[in-house]
């Protein structure tokens, strides 16, 4: 069968994707500032015998083979402002600008570095044995997913315009459960929908002595902390998920000086959009109220930011591809992921296209090793078995739909 050969071929390039994914590793780059990231995969696409073409800081490959179905691979290419801990001897010291300006640490602590390196090994297969399939791959190395910022950059780029449309798209990602060398799939919502908003609270400086000639910002800002509790716990459906975290308050540097702002970063999450809408409503309305509420002459300023829409992967599409995950992975290999309050962009894309698409994960840490979450500045999954396994996953799942392969 051909995914047994596939197989075999695969433990011949193995040096040639390792030697990949460590430099990926040891070369990170921030979200849409993936530019020498492109270069090495345009470089490396090419001397395969891909066209490339960028497109909204990313990059897209189409391979031609015959009639059949089109099927759209998605990788993910960026970086964290992380500092790295791994002690790998390939790891991470770079630093970068991030779009701010500040100058951070930058690593692959996310597991995108093994994302392209997985879809790095399907591109040299498929190319080099079209022989084993037949339809059309479009191989879509993604910026900016950790913003929420690089789907978007892309389709706005013409994308839709760019490519053929595909009849369903397929992405992977590399997380700390299960065990290294097993795959977990879910149908349905699995990844929540989430943005970030940012309050800022205008209010009037003076010195702490004279608080009767300030209006504190502070005292503001700690009232609508407090109120933001309610929405989940008396606003929203007890049948549904959500969450309303607030990561940062920032105002004011000295003890006796009432500041004239303070800024809030909250988090949302949810696994239906109308219920992030709700969320978003209610925020801005007791921001809103509360500032009114300790006399603030001016509306909080509010920006919502990095949203990322709700991961729901198609029922037959699951069905498919867990079936064939355990005929050629084993039983014993495939799991069943419950719903996860992480999230992705990648759904903007098949969505803009109007295609179903399947997003599954596999696991980073063998027995042997500890296990540190996605964003860890200590995540270092194994090299191997992962690998291997995010490799094979692609081509099982990719080779189901381009040629005859569910016999």
């Amino acid at each position: 069968m051909a995914i047994e050969k596939l197989f075999q071929e695969l433990e011949k390039i193995g040096d040639w994707q390792e030697n990949a994914y460590k430099y990926l590793h040891s070369n990170p780059e921030l979200s849409m500032q993936e530019r020498g990231t492109v270069t090495f995969l345009r470089k490396a696409l090419e001397s395969l015998g891909y066209a490339c073409q960028e497109i909204g800081g990313g990059l897209v490959t189409v391979l031609e083979n015959g009639p059949g179905k089109t099927v759209l691979f998605r990788a993910d290419i960026d970086a964290l402002p992380v500092k790295e801990e791994t002690g790998l001897d390939y790891a991470s010291s770079k630093m970068m600008q991030d779009l701010e300006g500040n100058l951070v640490p930058v690593m692959h602590a996310c597991g995108h570095d093994m994302h392209m390196a997985a879809v790095l090994g399907l591109a040299h297969l498929m190319i080099n044995h079209q022989e084993l399939w037949q339809g059309t791959l479009i191989l879509l190395f993604q910026p900016g997913e950790e913003t929420a910022s690089g789907a978007q950059a892309m389709l706005e780029d013409g994308l839709m315009s760019k490519i053929p449309k595909p009849d369903l798209a397929l992405a992977q990602h590399v997380l700390a459960q299960p065990q290294a060398g097993k795959v977990g799939i879910m149908a349905g919502p699995f990844l929540s929908s989430a943005a970030s908003l940012k309050v800022i609270i205008k209010g009037k400086g003076a010195h702490g002595s004279m608080p009767h000639l300030s209006i504190d910002p502070i005292v503001i800002a700690s009232s609508i902390v407090l109120k933001l509790q309610t929405i989940v716990a008396r606003e929203v459906d007890p049948f549904q998920f959500a969450v309303v975290t607030v990561g940062s308050i920032q105002s004011g540097i000295k003890a006796n000086i009432i500041p004239d702002q303070a800024t809030l970063l909250l988090n949302i999450r949810a696994y239906d959009d109308a219920v992030l809408n709700q969320l978003i409503t209610s925020i801005e309305r007791i921001a809103k109220a509360e500032n009114q509420a300790g006399n603030g002459h001016e509306e909080p300023e509010i920006t919502v930011y990095d949203r990322f829409p709700v991961t729901d992967n198609n029922q037959q599409l699951a069905k498919e591809v867990k079936e064939a995950f355990i005929k050629h992975l084993g039983q014993d290999n495939v799991v069943d992921y419950q719903a996860m309050t992480a999230s992705e962009d990648f759904s903007y894309i098949p969505r803009a296209f109007d295609i179903p698409y399947l997003y599954w994960g596999f696991g980073a840490f063998t027995s042997e090793q500890k296990i540190y979450a996605n964003h860890n500045p200590h995540f270092a999954p194994s090299l191997q078995p992962t690998l291997k396994t995010g490799s094979q996953a692609a081509l099982i799942a990719t080779l189901h739909f381009l040629g005859n392969q569910k016999e």
